[in-house]
């Protein structure tokens, strides 16, 4: 299975068309039905149900794409690692994370090593632990940033100096909205949006002294703001973070703290025994400044 022909594939999938595929790649329309066709039966696998106005992907030719995608991404990843010199530090930093406000701290770094080195490039992937895990041991992402609690066993890491906060999104105009924190008590038959995450589940278990499945839950989400959404038209109230969704000005949105308070710790972490590029070594040191700095002030 040739790289080239993986690209064709996708340039396919993304097309719906041989046609439209063909023009993209400058290839004729033959050469890349013929190499459609080769890799079919190489994989022993139908990729494409071929209509009169568009291609379609099989559920194999599904699982080939994502696939594929992620070994091309992996392909030109270590390719642009390998194309530095020591003199003009160029290339990519790949780095995944949930919903966080420590993304600032993240955006800080990389906007003083830019200063230094303005032709290092910064691609954010966002997901939950589970995404953000799937690709870093897979080489797809140099760095993810984890919420505790999180399994660190694969991983090397630095804690990061700042926490984020639990609390309740809701509407500003009901009940709950008039108190200042939010208590266990409070939670008892309220509609509920949570994460869908068991280790998050379990930390609000332990804050509440219940077990969360007692909980009203009538939805779960892997980032908020489609949550916040939800909550916005009335369907309940989300157990998040602080500082993700907008609630000044005219949001009809309120965020609540926790009582007792509960925070989340925030590590930066990547695979153990990783060989760091020229550019994720020069943020990786820059990182571990600017922490240094920011614990001495």
């Amino acid at each position: 299975m040739e790289l080239r022909v993986l690209r064709y594939f996708l340039a396919v999938a993304k097309e719906e068309s041989i046609t439209s595929a063909a023009q993209s790649l400058n290839v004729t329309q033959p050469t890349l039905s013929k190499q459609l066709m080769e890799l079919e039966d190489e994989l022993g696998k139908k990729l494409f149900l071929r209509g009169n106005r568009k291609i379609t992907l099989t559920e194999d030719g599904l699982f080939l794409r994502k696939r594929a995608q992620e070994i091309i991404d992996l392909t030109d990843k270590t390719t642009s690692d390998f194309n530095n010199d020591c003199d003009d530090i160029r290339g990519n930093v790949y780095i995944g994370g949930g919903e966080t406000d420590a993304m600032r701290f993240i955006a800080k770094t990389a906007k003083e090593l830019q200063k230094e080195y303005p032709h290092i490039r910064y691609h954010l992937f966002s997901g939950n632990a589970d995404d953000v895990t799937e690709r870093l041991d897979k080489g797809l992402l140099d760095f993810g940033i984890l919420i505790e609690p999180a399994n660190m066993e694969k991983y090397d890491y630095i804690k990061l100096p700042v926490n984020d906060v639990w609390g309740l999104l809701m509407k500003k105009d009901c009940e709950l909205a008039q108190k200042k924190t939010i208590c266990p008590e409070d939670l008892k038959g309220i509609p509920i949006l949570t994460s869908r995450q068991t280790l998050v589940q379990n930390v609000i278990s332990g804050w509440s002294g219940q077990d969360f499945q007692t909980f009203n839950i009538v939805a779960t989400y892997n980032l908020v703001y489609n949550a916040s959404l939800m909550v916005d038209e009335g369907f309940g109230y989300a157990l998040c973070l602080d500082k993700l969704i907008n609630t000044t000005g005219n949001s009809n949105l309120c965020f609540r703290p926790l009582e007792p308070r509960l925070e989340a710790h925030l590590n930066i972490v990547w695979k153990k025994y990783q060989v760091f590029s020229k550019a994720t070594k020069k943020f990786l040191n820059k990182l571990q400044d600017e922490i240094n700095n920011f614990v001495s002030e």
